[in-house]
């Protein structure tokens, strides 16, 4: 760092007071030899506008946490990003509980996945708690992410930090933030949080001061704590029968962690409830920070399922599971009539596990108390459980896109004194009871191997039919969902601007029909500027935020559709329904009008031709 410094000094710089000024406290702030010498090397090569991007544009802090690329820059994931958003988060806590017998006490809790970089991450977040007389509970081992969510709420600790970027390609990682609750953070503190980082970007001497980690009575491996526990919960959530019924069902399933961490935890969770071990994918099952087989991780694309598909009809098992890499999601996949893998999308696996849980529930209970039950989906997720709720009598709410909500709402209603059984987003996450307020695919694994187990062997059914039986009960749901690649933020901003002022640039004019007026739009919700049409006051019941992107349009034929921006990743994304009623059996004509209208939707509010756009079409 010192030669870094003496040679800026001789070296001409940009002449932009900004710019000059960023390279400066980079080479004084960062230790870390590469990321200092990516920065060194565009200054030597007078590469300006790298720097500019790197230094001058800072990573967001949300409700989300961190999520970038792997390089140098105050804009992506290194060392020195890591230690002032530490720094930061510390600093919030402070001031969220000032009383420091507290710290010492609750502490922290962190743990990190197999990604690159991320035990490096983890040690020096514990560093700076460390440094601030804080007790922390890391993690020495890969664990997946809903271990860190589990502790805090095991150990009381104030807040939790899990290093991951989930299934993001290799080249990325992230900061994931948990509050004392147990749930992801949500609004004020992610503000709070970036304007902490924000005064405490210099970093602390201490902060690089790895003889922290030895020898020292704060910090603590929480690991053979919390997994007795955390297996016992899951344990209680299965009656006798039903592990009984387990060890006698012959079905058998495949299992792939993505290259992540999951074989170790889902092989246990399988033993705990008496179903016979998962067959695993041998070349993914090992973590692996490469994901040689799966250079985009996400279980949700069905390329990255074909290892599986052919492990599965090699041992001839009949249904697949898939975790992500930090096993918070799941995949499931079952052999159809035709002898291929139907995989069930998000909506569908949420349809199933609400049944399920609600099914489960009354098994278990002697007296069960449904109208005390609730279920929670996200805004984007299918209505399915609300139409459910209609039916059996528990409440279903709805939140806004993403865990922190359904999380947080969760616990809302734990504290109410209701009976929270189930919670689920369209993007393959599960909270199956509130042992976790996040979405687990662990847990998942384990709730979908039973319900497949009691539906072959108690009724004789298939998860496929049982999916069809519900569609029966309470409606056949068509779903569709997608996105496009948007990466100039600017472009993204102007397509849902144009939407919002659709007449004569007029504040609050929407499109009101699509396909020359063959389909009418009877209401818009606009959750970036608070405007509903549907309600009195014009005024939308769920949460704004300026920050993101969200319009939401429904149409006369009961046609809904959302339009959003990805807080991860650079995508407008799309997610539409058309609900059908018990008596309408016209599957095929609602799932075929859907699709009609999403084309519609997508050529006259996104206009992908005129700018530029790529379509992903639902697999």
């Amino acid at each position: 760092m010192g030669q870094a410094i003496c040679e800026l000094k001789h070296m001409p710089l940009s002449g932009d007071k900004e710019l000059d000024s960023q390279i400066k406290k980079w080479v004084k702030w960062d230790r870390n030899q590469d990321t200092l010498s990516q920065i060194m090397e565009a200054v030597r090569n007078e590469d300006w506008d790298t720097l500019r991007c790197r230094l001058c544009r800072r990573i967001d802090f949300g409700t989300a946490g961190l999520r970038a690329v792997m390089r140098a820059g105050f804009d992506s994931m290194n060392e020195l990003v890591v230690i002032q958003t530490s720094q930061g988060l510390c600093a919030y806590i402070k001031e969220q509980c000032p009383d420091e017998a507290e710290w010492a006490e609750r502490g922290v809790v962190i743990g990190f996945d197999g990604r690159y970089n991320s035990q490096r991450f983890a040690e020096l977040t514990t560093i700076v708690f460390l440094s601030n007389n804080f007790r922390v509970f890391q993690f020495k081992r890969m664990v997946g992410t809903p271990f860190v969510p589990y502790t805090v709420m095991r150990m009381h600790s104030l807040a939790g930090v899990m290093i991951t970027a989930s299934h993001n390609p290799k080249q990325e990682n992230g900061y994931k933030v948990y509050w004392s609750n147990g749930a992801q953070i949500i609004p004020p503190h992610d503000e709070g949080i970036q304007n902490a980082i924000m005064e405490n970007l210099q970093p602390h001497p201490d902060s690089w001061d790895e003889t922290l980690l030895c020898g020292n009575d704060l910090l603590s491996d929480p690991y053979n704590n919390v997994l007795p526990p955390y297996y016992d919960a899951l344990k209680k959530e299965i009656s006798c029968p039903l592990m009984e019924a387990n060890g006698r069902c012959p079905l058998t399933f495949t299992y792939t962690p993505m290259h992540g961490v999951g074989y170790a935890y889902v092989k246990l969770a399988f033993s705990k409830i008496n179903l016979k071990a998962v067959i695993p994918v041998m070349q993914q099952v090992a973590p692996d920070p490469e994901f040689p087989t799966a250079p985009s991780p996400n279980p949700e694309d069905p390329k990255t399922l074909c290892l599986a598909i052919e492990r599965a009809n090699e041992k001839k098992t009949e249904i697949i599971l898939a975790n992500d890499p930090d096993a918070d999601r799941l995949v499931v996949a079952e052999l159809d009539e035709t002898k291929n893998f139907k995989v069930f999308t998000g909506n569908e696996m949420g349809a199933l596990l609400g049944w399920w849980a609600l099914e489960n529930y009354k098994i278990n209970e002697e007296n069960p108390d449904i109208a005390n039950c609730v279920m929670i989906s996200s805004t984007v997720s299918s209505k399915l459980l609300k139409s459910m709720a209609q039916v059996e009598g528990f409440t279903h709410h709805e939140t806004l896109t993403g865990f922190k909500w359904i999380g947080n709402k969760a616990i809302e209603e734990q504290n109410a004194g209701k009976k929270v059984l189930f919670g689920f987003e369209e993007a393959v996450g599960y909270m199956i009871s509130t042992s976790v307020v996040d979405k687990d695919g662990i847990r998942a694994a384990a709730h979908v191997a039973t319900m497949a187990c009691y539906l072959r062997c108690k009724k004789c059914m298939t998860m496929q039919e049982k999916l069809r039986d519900l569609y029966e009960m309470y409606g056949f749901h068509a779903t569709v969902g997608s996105y496009v690649m948007c990466t100039d933020s600017g472009l993204t901003k102007r397509i849902f601007d144009r939407l919002r002022t659709f007449e004569d640039g007029q504040e609050n004019t929407y499109p009101t029909n699509i396909l020359d007026g063959e389909y009418e739009v009877e209401s818009v919700r606009d959750l970036t500027t608070g405007y509903d049409s549907s309600t009195p006051d014009k005024k939308p019941v769920l949460p704004v935020s300026e920050s993101s992107q969200m319009i939401t349009f429904v149409f006369k034929n009961g046609m809904e559709v959302t339009l959003r921006t990805s807080g991860t990743e650079p995508k407008i994304k799309y997610y539409a329904e058309m609900a059908g009623k018990p008596e309408n059996k016209h599957w095929d004509e609602l799932t075929t009008t859907l699709n009609k209208m999403m084309d519609g939707v997508i050529t006259e509010f996104l206009e992908p031709a005129k700018n530029g756009l790529k379509v992903r079409k639902e697999e």
